[in-house]
């Protein structure tokens, strides 16, 4: 069954400029106690390139949510992982057309203001970066970016291990970090912490920032692609893919969908980079946090396993690299 809401969406994703979301974004939508100044925005916004295009509509978007909030209402956050390689697929379009933030600023205004609420509201509102943002912060934006950058070709599996339950660190971190762009590190990285979650480490939130941390940092020093090269991608077969949304079926809500078939990252580039990131790790400082309700965020001193702090590359490389 559809979600209702208690407004009146676009037929079709527009681009809101920054400027309308902050003259009209308030303490009443962003505790979901009043809706979208419809008129307003809808005037202050302009439509999307192509906009007859089918992959601009907006009720599969709206049902695809609806379902997020109807089977995800115990745990918000879990939505993250069920939603983001669907939306992604759903929401065809390629990198240079997601990197424009007036469509996501559309979405969560115009569109689906009820569930950026639903989903981010903390201390009785969701914060104004969650409707207008940086990529890694804005509710939709993070959940695509991060099934674009973290999907191994067609397949969205490795995107749950970024959005596993109960670890939003990659969302929170990891996400903004410019290595993840080289989609042997992003692999690489996931294959790690898979490992450690399966290991059950304590605090594993802690070990996703640590090594999220060495990695970009030796990334600085490093070539990835270097020492893990990359395909060029398929740029025919993801256009493909996009067009093919004019005749797409809605993405089923119990199975994963197929992402483009624009080329799957080379297996040997992965295998490469796991040892040296499996290195950083035993090498990066954990910084522990605070548990108590006041402080949940905050860091405690810093330790590390083992105990000698930082990384010095030169020293801690594996030894097929020295």
């Amino acid at each position: 069954m559809p979600h209702r809401t208690s407004f009146d969406f676009p037929a079709a994703l527009g681009l809101l400029p920054d400027a309308a979301v902050a003259k009209h974004l308030g303490r009443g939508m962003q505790s979901g106690h009043e809706n979208p100044p419809q008129v307003a925005l809808r005037k202050a916004s302009m439509p999307a390139p192509d906009a007859t295009a089918a992959r601009w509509r907006t009720a599969p978007i709206r049902e695809l949510l609806g379902e997020a909030m109807t089977r995800f209402r115990d745990d918000r956050t879990a939505a993250d992982g069920w939603l983001a390689p669907r939306l992604h697929a759903t929401l065809r379009m390629t990198r240079a057309e997601a990197s424009d933030g007036r469509l996501w600023s559309h979405l969560a205004m115009l569109v689906a203001p009820d569930y950026v609420v639903w989903r981010h509201r903390r201390a009785e509102i969701a914060e104004a970066s969650r409707f207008c943002g940086p990529h890694y912060t804005q509710c939709f934006s993070r959940l695509w970016w991060a099934a674009e950058l973290f999907r191994d070709g067609p397949d969205y599996r490795p995107v749950g291990i970024a959005c596993r339950v109960g670890v939003q660190d990659v969302l929170n971190t990891t996400l903004r970090l410019d290595v993840i762009d080289h989609r042997p590190t992003a692999q690489a990285l996931l294959r790690v912490l898979d490992s450690l979650f399966r290991a059950g480490v304590p605090r594993p939130g802690d070990h996703v920032n640590a090594l999220s941390a060495a990695v970009n940092t030796a990334g600085s020093t490093l070539v990835y692609d270097v020492l893990a090269p990359d395909t060029p991608p398929l740029v025919d077969e993801l256009q493909d893919w996009i067009a093919e949304a004019e005749t797409a079926s809605p993405v089923q809500w119990d199975h994963l969908p197929d992402g483009p078939d624009d080329g799957r990252v080379p297996k040997a580039s992965v295998d490469a980079l796991v040892p040296l990131f499996e290195k950083l790790h035993a090498d990066a400082p954990l910084r522990r946090r605070k548990t108590t309700a006041q402080t949940t965020t905050e860091p405690e001193e810093i330790t590390s396993v083992p105990s000698q702090r930082g990384v010095t590359l030169e020293k801690n490389l594996p030894s097929w690299m020295v």
